[in-house]
């Protein structure tokens, strides 16, 4: 049996990587809310500079890059991997990032749990010492994930109460072998997980099972409980996903979180004043505020432990047109202050 596995899908980092550096890029509905001054480069044009928003999701990701890179001292061939992905078919605004920087890239489809995807390879590729400098990252964007998943802009359709908000954003971390920085020191790989529902507009209730099945997991894993953690943070519940998530494991299991678990969703809005009905979600949802507001937490020692969880709901435009249901997928990472 492998020597740092724990239970069915858990395992320690006996020698934790070290995330040296992070960086964040957000747009404007994202600059405008509580989080705003927190991130590394905002930008007030949807576009980025580029001609269409696939491609802005593309130079969002170049930019999360190269910020890291800056903030990092170092140059581009001194990493030895990237791993990223997006919500775009085929991930393009991953692979047309790093398309001829001759840097060896993995990319990654976990939907919204791409960033703790990411982050968990990463720190595997340290840990089995065949990278010392990894970069892990993420994108999303509102009007591209419309234009995908469900309707065109210029339709005018009326958005759910349940509905939430694709975050318009970028993070990136370098997860490296030593140095200064949070540690990750564990993981929980998720199981697809699906109860049947349809709803395209849903997304919160569709992805709250598969995080309640995450959580638990890694706390039975490693013999912990909610209090040993400062936060239980999921990536892109949001109001509707974020009280099911609480509920699951309160009367399936008898897991208390509510009062150390927060969402990025509900952190990166104000929606009481912003038009976010549910509140965020999408790749860049976690990504953006784990590598700002978060990442400075845990740095300054504000933080110690954080149980960071991203989930992703592993539809296609193709599937539900054909009526499928909604499986989804959570990723557990554990986060703990510099040493």
């Amino acid at each position: 049996m492998a020597e740092n596995k724990r239970g069915r899908s858990s395992f320690l980092l006996p020698q934790p990587p070290v995330i040296t550096a992070w960086a964040s890029v957000a747009g404007k509905k994202e600059s405008q809310g509580p989080l705003g001054h927190c991130f590394d480069k905002t930008s007030q044009d949807t576009f980025f500079g580029q001609k269409t928003w696939e491609q802005a999701e593309k130079a969002m990701q170049e930019q999360a890059l190269s910020l890291l890179l800056k903030k990092a001292e170092i140059q581009r061939f001194d990493l030895d991997l990237v791993l990223s992905g997006d919500l775009l078919n085929q991930c393009i605004g991953s692979a047309f990032s790093v398309r001829n920087t001759g840097l060896p890239h993995l990319g990654l489809y976990g939907a919204c749990s791409t960033m703790a995807e990411s982050l968990l390879l990463a720190s595997l590729a340290i840990e089995a010492g065949i990278a010392d400098r990894a970069a892990a990252q993420t994108s999303s964007h509102f009007a591209s994930s419309e234009r995908q998943y469900r309707f065109p802009l210029g339709y005018g359709g009326q958005r759910t109460p349940t509905a939430q908000w694709t975050v318009t954003g970028s993070g990136a971390v370098l997860v490296c072998r030593s140095g200064k920085g949070p540690r990750i020191t564990a993981a929980t790989i998720g199981t697809v997980t699906d109860l049947g529902i349809q709803d395209a507009n849903n997304m919160g209730a569709a992805m709250a099972p598969a995080a309640a099945n995450t959580i638990a997991d890694f706390l039975k894993d490693t013999s912990s409980s909610p209090s040993d953690f400062d936060m239980i943070l999921t990536g892109d519940l949001g109001k509707v996903g974020s009280r099911l998530l609480c509920e699951l494991l309160q009367k399936d299991r008898g897991i208390d979180i509510e009062s150390v678990h927060a969402d990025c969703g509900l952190l990166l809005y104000d929606i009481e004043k912003q038009d976010v009905h549910a509140g965020g979600s999408g790749c860049g949802c976690g990504a953006s505020v784990l590598n700002s507001y978060i990442m400075r937490r845990l740095e300054s020692g504000e933080l110690s432990r954080v149980l960071f969880v991203a989930t992703g709901a592993l539809m296609s435009p193709t599937s539900s047109l054909q009526g499928e249901s909604i499986p989804s997928i959570a990723h557990a990472v554990l986060l703990s202050k510099p040493t």
